[in-house]
């Protein structure tokens, strides 16, 4: 579907959208998201097993794309207010309130993006501002070319760079204490090819 470039679009424009593309929306502008490429999705269902089954039964919830995080929405908002809409690869939320049926409204406490050649910068630099003004507590990047994770810790408003760990590390979430990640169940054999 070609959209007109001069226009601002909102969460109401993405809901009313037929067929099978996935959009984020930043600032009113659509982006396409390229289908993951099965490195991509193998890294991140690893990553989700051992979050959702440190998870079960607690609090906190662990979600994967898609899925819609209406990431500044506030009280009150129609979804013609709602100009950012984000589809983070995976997601813990630990309010319950903040989940309803069509998504997240507000930041997730911990996000996970898998990084693709065709949404590098985007995962790095826009993506990470936004979650960084949101007031995502911890952001995560993974790279499966170099089977290394970037941990970003909020602090003061800002993301530091906590950490770099990479296969058979141990990685602890520090949004969630007491959960740690096993890097060696997530990059199990080298996988150089990003088309895998």
């Amino acid at each position: 579907m070609a959209l007109p470039q001069e226009k601002s679009y909102t969460w109401a424009d993405l809901r009313s959208w037929d067929g099978p593309e996935r959009y984020e929306l930043i600032d009113g502008v659509p982006r396409l998201l390229a289908a993951p490429a099965t490195v991509h999705q193998r890294i991140s269902g690893r990553l989700y097993r051992q979050l959702a089954n440190y998870l079960d039964g607690k609090k906190c919830e662990a979600f994967y794309a898609p899925f819609d995080v209406r990431l500044f929405e506030q009280d009150g908002d129609c979804p013609e207010d709602i100009d950012v809409v984000l589809q983070p690869d995976l997601m813990v939320v630990c309010d319950p309130k903040k989940i309803d049926a069509a998504g997240c409204k507000g930041a997730p406490d911990f996000v996970i993006e898998v990084l693709s050649q065709s949404s590098m910068r985007h995962d790095l630099l826009t993506k990470r501002n936004l979650y960084q003004q949101a007031g995502v507590r911890e952001y995560w990047t993974v790279d499966p070319i170099y089977q290394v994770i970037q941990v970003n810790i909020l602090q003061n408003g800002q993301y530091t760079l906590k950490t770099i760990a990479g296969a058979g590390d141990q990685l602890a979430v520090e949004a969630l204490p007491g959960c740690v990640i096993d890097l060696s169940a997530v990059f199990p054999e080298p996988d150089l090819s990003i088309n895998s």
